[in-house]
């Protein structure tokens, strides 16, 4: 069986982290819902939140509780990230976007590490429901594909497109 504390400060963690996915798939279908990644965007987001909800099930049922402190602190984290410069005062810049799939790209990896990781510790420890579990890492790898190619429909769009370039002076072109 995994040691009590240790299994404590791993599920937390990944309550954390569950949380800032949660808050960021939200605010994405918010920012996107009415685009062409609207629908896929919102199926993950009810997914990364139905996600976050077994965990905190799976939490309950080894009677680890759930640290508030790192919870809020991971709510309060994504709140101040959306304060990061991008280049535009007042607007997001379309890099956002990207940023934010790889985001959320990243936590579905670790989240598919997290329920492998339990579904090893299943092994000696009957409380965990193995078939649930697998079912949960199967759903993250499924994530995983669905944020590549809405990444490389992102990417494409936004960098395939050319930037307008500044007109050279007089000067410069005749020099």
């Amino acid at each position: 069986m995994p040691a009590p504390r240790l299994l404590g400060v791993y599920l937390n963690d990944h309550l954390a982290g569950a949380t800032v996915g949660t808050e960021l798939a939200h605010r994405m279908v918010h920012e996107h819902g009415d685009t062409a990644y609207g629908s896929e965007l919102r199926s993950l987001a009810t997914e990364i939140a139905q996600d976050r909800r077994a965990l905190l099930r799976i939490m309950a049922e080894l009677d680890v509780p759930a640290r508030r402190y790192k919870i809020y602190g991971a709510w309060l984290g994504e709140k101040l990230g959306r304060a990061k410069p991008n280049g535009r005062l007042l607007r997001r810049s379309g890099l956002t976007l990207l940023i934010e799939l790889e985001a959320l790209r990243s936590g579905a990896a670790g989240k598919a590490l997290l329920w492998r990781t339990l579904l090893t510790a299943a092994a000696a420890d009957p409380r965990f429901d193995r078939d649930r579990l697998e079912e949960l890492r199967q759903r993250a790898e499924r994530q995983m594909r669905t944020l590549d190619s809405l990444h490389n429909r992102a990417a494409t769009g936004l960098l395939a497109t050319p930037e307008p370039q500044p007109r050279a002076s007089s000067a410069a072109r005749s020099g």
